[in-house]
């Protein structure tokens, strides 16, 4: 059995149910304990959804992306929603994710990590535990996982059986992702099998296409050169992630498997903790302390320097490269003022951690008819400023986590077709956040090309980042 230094600081006392003893924020309150507990019995028998190798195989891979030597790309659904678990939806989904990161890889010139926020990723954390219309007041929408959307009494009522239902949506769709990666879909020798049918008039699609033939090109060049196709670079990898939220299921998927020492979390292969959930006592990070996946931790601005290190300190006590992505959501309106001093701070104290930035959580607004959307010049403005200040401040942007959709929706203002507030209603289908269309997408890869690409302090010449360094 294998054994690293990082074993000896997982706490004696810890096991799954642990963050029991712990104040629990953004649970459900069901109100059939007796049918919980049956659920929460059931998926303990059922599968994995992961395995543990390949949970390994990503925290080496995220120890990269920390060093430089390839990109995290983080994507997918605001929500999941078991409806939209068919097979369209879920292809179209990958080929967003396909298409940026060749952009990615033909642009930076290195591998590109590509984790979907999919397969598990149907829990949402709410600021309110209820919502009220026209007088009537009912439960709030916690994702599909507990409760519907429809605002009814009974859609509303958070039941143990979604538990049982989010599993085999889950696994149906890392069922069909693994079947179409096995069946060549990923080629790199075949960007035309990602092509959405209604994006090809996109003002972005025929620069993208012209990357597509260069990889191609370049591709069949070193397979003519070698003599036969070159190993592994043809085919990519997906991983999947969610918000590590309802902890009943989460306690119910930790598994011990042979081989290997201690416990993972074989719900998925990277979880990641949400700002409403983050406290150091609470149950969220004292469930996450005690699992061996990779660690995703969500930073805003209201995060001190102290809860920033303490937190860091719970979640990878042995300070082991991949353990742990710092996501930052900052907001465009604040990112200058906040994130150089946490940057400082975790660098200053010899932290091993991987940072993503995150801009779209921090950008979120609501139209004066009541519509949640993003602007996507505040998008970019966070992404292109966090770029900035990672270089001033000699630290390393190693990814972006982004909420997309490979649909035609109207979700986000702005972007390469210039959505104004009159289109959100053209296809807005979101049930809780909006998410980057294609096109809105790909001009986030490229966008990140042009800053990843750039020369790093030297080159900025002004003073406001110059005060970074």
């Amino acid at each position: 059995m294998e054994r690293n230094l990082s074993s000896a600081h997982i706490a004696e006392n810890w096991t799954p149910a642990s963050w029991q003893a712990k104040p629990a924020l953004q649970q459900p309150a069901y109100r059939d304990g007796a049918a919980l507990e049956r659920a929460v019995a059931r998926l303990r028998e059922l599968p994995p959804l992961v395995t543990a190798w390949e949970v390994l195989t990503l925290k080496r891979k995220l120890a990269d992306a920390a060093a430089g030597r390839c990109f995290l790309l983080q994507g997918g659904d605001c929500a999941e929603s078991f409806a939209d678990c068919t097979a369209p939806v879920i292809a179209n989904r990958l080929k967003v994710l396909m298409q940026m990161s060749l952009v990615l890889v033909h642009g930076l010139m290195l591998p590109v990590v590509r984790v979907g926020r999919f397969a598990g990723q149907y829990a949402k954390p709410r600021s309110a535990d209820t919502e009220t219309r026209d007088g009537v007041t009912l439960p709030c929408y916690r994702g599909d996982i507990v409760n519907a959307s429809a605002f009814t009494i009974d859609a509303r009522e958070p039941d143990p059986e979604r538990l049982i239902e989010a599993h085999s949506k889950s696994a149906l769709t890392m069922n069909f992702v693994r079947a179409l990666s096995d069946a060549g879909f990923a080629d790199l020798h075949h960007p035309e099998h990602w092509d959405l049918a209604w994006a090809a008039h996109s003002p972005l699609y025929d620069e993208y296409r012209k990357m597509a033939r260069s990889i191609g090109e370049s591709l069949r060049f070193m397979e003519a050169l070698a003599g036969e196709p070159p190993r592994g670079d043809a085919k990519v990898d997906f991983y999947t992630s969610h918000e590590l939220l309802l902890l009943n299921y989460e306690e119910a998927m930790a598994r011990r498997v042979p081989q290997h020492w201690g416990w993972f979390n074989l719900s998925t292969h990277f979880p990641w903790i949400g700002m409403r959930t983050a406290q150091i006592d609470g149950a969220h990070v004292e469930y996450c302390s005690g699992i061996r996946n990779p660690i995703g931790l969500k930073v805003g601005p209201g995060v001190t320097i102290d809860q920033l290190l303490r937190t860091i300190d719970v979640l990878n006590p042995a300070n082991e490269a991949g353990r742990l992505t710092l996501i930052t959501r900052m907001g465009a309106s604040k990112i200058d003022a906040e994130l150089p001093k946490h940057l400082h701070a975790v660098k200053a104290e010899g932290r091993r951690v991987l940072w993503c930035c995150d801009p779209m959580h921090g950008n979120g607004e609501t139209t004066p008819g009541g519509v949640k959307t993003r602007r996507f010049e505040n998008i970019r403005a966070e992404l292109e400023t966090a770029f900035d200040i990672h270089a001033a401040c000699g630290t390393h942007l190693g990814g972006v986590h982004l909420e997309l959709t490979g649909e035609d929706v109207t979700e986000c203002l702005g972007g390469a077709r210039n959505l104004t507030e009159a289109d959100l209603a053209r296809a807005y289908k979101s049930t809780v956040d909006p998410r980057l269309n294609y096109e809105q997408s790909l001009e986030i890869a490229m966008l990140i090309v042009r800053k990843r690409g750039m020369a790093p302090v030297a080159e900025m010449g002004t003073k406001r980042h110059a005060a970074y360094a």
